[in-house]
């Protein structure tokens, strides 16, 4: 079972993810952090890449002086189990709930609505 995340452990992860190497180091985190306008302190960072590794989403592997992180969860994974535990909580399991509340709550755009009905109609093609 995939774990819920914080705020600042999604942000964290969403660096990882992005990140096109395949382990990801500390002193990298700390930049994007900054960069992004949410710089942390070290021991803070310490902290919440501690919990990450004990929710299974990273793995650390101290090299020298410094350690290189190894996503566990992907991207893909993480929203998966969000999404289903969103319309569990919210709309009893049912897609068709949320779908119909983004379209009748005028919360799409022209183009998210036709790219939506596009890919409801290929789904309907290849059953």
């Amino acid at each position: 079972m995939i774990q819920q995340l914080s705020d600042a452990e999604l942000e964290i992860m969403k660096i990882v993810w992005g990140n096109s190497e395949k382990v990801t180091l500390f002193s990298y985190i700390m930049d994007e952090l900054a960069a992004r306008g949410k710089p942390c302190q070290k021991n803070t960072l310490i902290v919440l890449l501690s919990r990450l590794m004990n929710k299974g989403f990273l793995s650390a592997k101290k090299i020298g002086r410094r350690n290189e992180y190894t996503m566990l969860v992907s991207e893909t994974e993480y929203q998966t189990t969000q999404t289903k535990n969103f319309l569990n909580k919210i709309y009893e399991g049912s897609a068709k709930g949320l779908v119909s509340n983004l379209i009748m709550g005028d919360l799409l755009t022209e183009e998210e609505y036709e790219e939506l009905k596009n890919l409801l109609e290929k789904g309907k093609k290849s059953q």
